[in-house]
This record gives structure tokens, C-alpha cells and sequence, in this order.
């Protein structure tokens, strides 16, 4: 029974592989042919029961994240981290609120944890029509906060692994509140992405209440522990920011937007797009202040790349270099500065930064 199911799969999926083959200017006809021969070896597996349940889990998790995300892809996100067991009246809850609340009278979204605390304060400031809870299904602490409960703008997760996929994937910046072992992973894995290149260009914002102690002591520890003894390098400090004032952090998202756009790879390159193009003046200025971030040449101005042509911002200007792919807090100090150069063409600076 169990061969004879194995063989009806791969026959399920040969046929669904020369379908796919057929479709020759299909944009994702190769990553669905990757997708299909993968689950035709996968197929080929004498899975166990529990390893057959964790695949079909995922890749539900994977389908609920991508149908509730497909309408919003051009409207840039603030991710909201922080303690589940925070009560409305305590200032951090206060502040998250706060904070919500002005990032998306910005134009931008909240995504939180789904859950009470900081996470329902975020969902809360931002509102409704503003808001995603990214929830975890756990047996204690972790139901949907009313604000989304009863919405479609919850999605329920069984693995960690896939929500923080979704996080990483649809955030355009992370702001952290205090909490506990939760939020503490959560700054460190955003960091240690960022420190490695496995994220996008994003800002990092560690908000307390004001007046606050919680994230200037973590920082301290950061420093005694981390930097002194050379276990992380000085310029990876420069991949977060702290304030107490919700205001600076707002203005500190929209700022790290104002010029810079995005960035992807291409080929052995990176590409930064560009809301408007540099005068020639501040492009010699990032290569005299960021020339040892380059494996070799200079930091190029250039229009979109051929491998760009398809995209939606085909039409945004860009820089190029061949980036040595280890000094990521100088590239984060790159793109703060690109974002105080004077554009060529001021009066073309389109700012919305919620706009992707």
C-alpha cells in the first residue's frame, strides 16, 4: 500500500512537471519546477508518520501566510516585539500604543505577535484596518488579543519557525519593547540576521518607556560582554538604535526610507534602489567614506539592471558594488547616510516612505 502511494505521487507530480515545462514565459516557472522535483524526491523518502504531518503542517503554515499577505505587498510594515504579560496600565504598554499609533498614521502597517501585552497595545494603536497578528498556537499565554481576534487579520501559526519567516519577510522595520525570553530572542535573531546579511536593509529600534532603563542596560551588557571581548566588531552596534521617545522612533522608520528604497542581489553585486538619483557629489562622497566595504571598484549609479526589467520599480535609479559581504554594520551606516545626501533632482523626491 505504501509503494503503491509513493508510486501515485510521483506520477502526480511527473505529469505536474511537464505541465510546468510547457509554461516557458510563466515568471516563477522555475521555482515551481524546484518546488515540484523537491517533493518528487521527497516522495521518493520512507517518511515516517510524524515527519509526513510536519511537512503537510508547513506548508499549510506557508499557504495561510501567503494568502493573507498577497493584497498588501506594495505597504511597507512596522514589526511590534515585546512582553505578553505587560497590563494596559503599565508605560510600556502605554508607549507601544503610542507608537502604533503614529507609525500608522504614517501610512504604515503594524504586524505584532497576536497575542496580549505590548503585541495587543501595538494592534490596538495601529487599529484594525492597520494591523496583522501573527499568532502561535501554545496551550497557555498566546491567544489572539480581542482587537484582531475575531478578523481575518489573524493568522495562526503552528511552528515558530514559519511565523518568524513571515516576519522577516514581510517587516520593513522592527521596533522592541521590554519583555522576556520571547523578545529576547527576537532582538537577538533579528540581529544576528542582520550581522550576517540574511535580512533586508531595515532599521532596528529598541523603544523604552521614558525615562526607561530596560534597553540601555541590555545595550550595556552588550557592550561589556560582546564588544569588549571582540566577540562582535564595533560597527555591529550601529545596526540598532535606542530611544524612550515615540516620536524619534517613528521619524527614525521614515527617515531610514527617505532616499533609500530596497536592495536585492544580482548576480555577485548588491543593488540599492534609490527613491531618486544622488547628485555626482554625493556619489564620490559614499565612495571616500565607504570604500572599505568594497571587495573591489566603486559604489556605480546605474538603472535598473536587465535582471530587474520585470520589476515594479524597474523605474527607480540604483547603486551598485561589489559589497565583501562582512561588514554589514558599515552598509547599515551606508544607507543612513545615502539618506542625508542630497538627491540630484530635489524637487523629484517623492517622500512616501510607507510605499514599496
Amino acid at each position: 500500500m505504501t509503494h503503491s502511494l509513493s508510486s501515485l505521487l510521483q506520477e502526480i507530480l511527473a505529469e505536474s512537471e511537464t505541465c510546468l515545462k510547457q509554461a516557458e514565459h510563466h515568471p516563477n516557472r522555475t521555482a515551481w519546477l524546484r518546488i515540484i522535483q523537491s517533493l518528487q524526491r521527497i516522495g521518493s523518502l520512507e517518511l515516517s508518520r510524524l515527519d509526513a504531518k510536519i511537512l503537510a503542517a508547513t506548508l499549510e503554515d506557508l499557504e495561510q501566510g501567503f494568502a493573507a499577505f498577497q493584497n498588501y505587498t506594495h505597504q511597507r510594515k512596522v514589526t511590534v516585539f515585546g512582553s505578553a504579560r505587560l497590563e494596559p496600565e503599565s508605560p510600556e504598554y502605554r508607549q507601544a500604543q503610542l507608537f502604533a499609533h503614529c507609525i500608522s498614521q504614517r501610512g504604515f502597517m503594524v504586524m505584532t505577535g497576536g497575542g496580549g501585552g505590548i503585541m495587543e497595545a501595538g494592534n490596538l494603536g495601529a487599529g484594525l484596518e492597520n494591523s496583522f497578528g501573527l499568532n502561535i498556537q501554545l496551550p497557555f499565554e498566546q491567544m489572539a488579543n480581542p482587537v484582531i481576534a475575531a478578523s481575518n487579520r489573524v493568522i495562526n501559526f503552528k511552528y515558530f519557525f514559519s511565523r518568524k519567516l513571515f516576519f522577516v519577510k514581510e517587516t520593513d522595520a522592527v521596533v522592541l519593547f521590554p519583555g522576556g525570553f520571547g523578545t529576547q530572542d527576537e532582538a537577538f535573531e533579528c540581529l544576528t540576521l542582520m550581522q550576517t546579511g540574511k535580512t533586508k536593509l531595515m532599521p532596528l529600534i529598541l523603544v523604552d518607556k521614558t525615562g526607561g532603563r530596560y534597553w540601555k542596560e541590555w545595550d550595556e551588557y552588550v557592550r561589556e560582554h560582546l564588544l569588549s571581548r571582540g566577540l562582535i566588531s564595533p560597527e555591529d552596534l550601529f545596526l540598532y538604535t535606542l530611544t524612550d521617545d515615540v516620536g524619534d522612533a517613528c521619524q527614525q522608520i521614515t527617515d531610514f526610507y527617505r532616499i533609500f528604497h530596497s536592495n536585492r542581489y544580482v548576480r555577485e553585486l548588491l543593488v540599492l534602489r534609490l527613491n531618486a538619483e544622488l547628485s555626482a557629489e554625493a556619489l564620490e562622497t559614499l565612495n571616500e567614506e565607504f570604500a572599505d566595504i568594497l571587495d573591489s571598484g566603486q559604489i556605480q549609479q546605474t538603472q535598473a539592471l536587465p535582471e530587474e526589467a520585470e520589476e515594479d520599480i524597474a523605474h527607480l535609479p540604483r547603486l551598485v558594488m561589489h559589497f565583501n559581504q562582512r561588514n554589514f554594520g558599515r552598509l547599515w551606516q551606508m544607507v543612513r547616510r545615502i539618506n542625508r545626501l542630497h538627491p540630484q533632482h530635489p524637487e523629484h523626491l517623492q517622500m512616501r516612505p510607507e510605499q514599496k
